[in-house]
């Protein structure tokens, strides 16, 4: 078993019940000797679950903020005071105070992390039957889109058990957010950063269907959601932007060469000349504004083009194939939306193969 001393247990708490207590006691049990509690603007009737706490416990230091801020402000106050006053501290775990993460479970993160350096997800199994159903679709779908829209696959996205190293508590500090989407602000921080991570199997515990939980479903949904949509919309611009230039290139290509090709090399040549133009607006767009990675520029570029030249000739063939299937003029009206259908169709595989490796940040490297 690894020594806990160097783990701070970061516990931020709304409004707490008698399962406050039964999570501290349980963390002192299986071995925490360093909990940072912090109360986030509790009522006055619920104080005394912080103060009883710390004053039966010296390994309590209780943080206040004077007013609600939200949990991701709190685990944000939690984490400067531990860089502030931790100097030797390995790193944080983070714990939910509503008794629904066992502390054996929470051991075996810090565990994991202190063994690898990397970011510990505890995860839980929402295919069993305990699980709310609000709980399970709202996981199931939130990992689909994370999957879909991030490139990250993430079991359980919304686990606020998380042991992470010093080195990754100094980025983390500083991600934007401070109630509920600050978390998922936290994993997409892993894949901007490339700050590595991997899960734990967890217990799957729900207290009351958890009625307890701060989490409003529309409010706090919405603003986890527009965070992960965020690069799809740039990247969606982007597409735009570059798909105007793109076509209104070809189109201009296309009567301009008209007189000297016909059939397939003119297409070939039009969408040619029209993608290098598109294409290198397209890739600086995308790194700077889109995805905002510190992917080393030649690389990425080299990347890139390995990536633009297969799907331009795959273009120019589909398209082509259309004319040909349907015997459609190469000219004309028609001509031109065949061929802005069919670059709709590739530019969603093209913006999961960009974020997943053209634009792939520089790895950091664990400690």
């Amino acid at each position: 078993m690894q020594d806990l001393s160097k783990i701070s247990v970061v516990l931020p708490s709304l409004d707490p019940d008698e399962k406050l207590t039964a999570v501290i006691d349980g963390l002192l049990e299986y071995g925490f000797s360093d909990i940072i509690l912090v109360n986030d603007g509790s009522k006055q009737e619920n104080l005394h679950y912080f103060t009883d706490a710390a004053a039966a416990h010296p390994e309590i230091h209780l943080l206040h903020h004077e007013v609600n801020r939200g949990k991701g402000a709190a685990l944000k106050t939690a984490f400067r005071y531990f860089l502030e006053n931790r100097p030797e501290g390995a790193g944080v775990v983070t714990v939910d105070g509503d008794n629904q993460h066992h502390p054996a479970d929470t051991r075996a993160c810090c565990e994991r992390m202190l063994e690898t350096g990397r970011c510990v997800l505890g995860c839980r199994d929402f295919s069993q039957e305990n699980v709310p159903a609000r709980s399970r679709f709202g996981n199931r779908t939130t990992s689909m889109v994370f999957k879909v829209f991030v490139g990250m696959t993430i079991s359980d996205t919304q686990t606020g058990l998380r042991a992470l190293p010093r080195g990754a508590v100094e980025t983390l500090v500083n991600v934007k957010g401070d109630r509920f989407e600050y978390e998922t602000n936290m994993l997409l921080a892993f894949k901007d950063y490339a700050i590595p991570f991997e899960e734990v199997k967890i217990r799957t515990v729900y207290i009351e269907e958890n009625k307890s939980s701060h989490f409003r479903t529309f409010t706090d949904s919405w603003r986890i959601y527009k965070l992960i949509l965020a690069h799809f919309f740039r990247y969606t611009v982007s597409s735009l932007t570059c798909a105007v230039v793109d076509t209104v290139a070809f189109t201009l290509l296309s009567g301009l060469l008209k007189g000297c090709l016909r059939g397939f090399p003119l297409t070939a040549a039009a969408g040619a000349g029209a993608r290098i133009l598109s294409s290198l607006l397209n890739f600086f767009l995308n790194k700077k504004l889109v995805f905002q990675t510190n992917a080393d520029t030649k690389k990425a570029m080299l990347r890139y083009y390995c990536l633009a030249v297969p799907q331009m000739l795959l273009q120019i063939l589909l398209t082509q194939g259309v004319y040909t299937l349907f015997r459609i003029s190469t000219t004309g009206a028609l001509h031109t939306l065949i061929y802005v259908v069919v670059m709709v169709v590739l530019y969603v595989v093209s913006y999961m193969i960009q974020q997943r490796w053209v634009f792939a940040p520089k790895k950091q490297t664990e400690s």
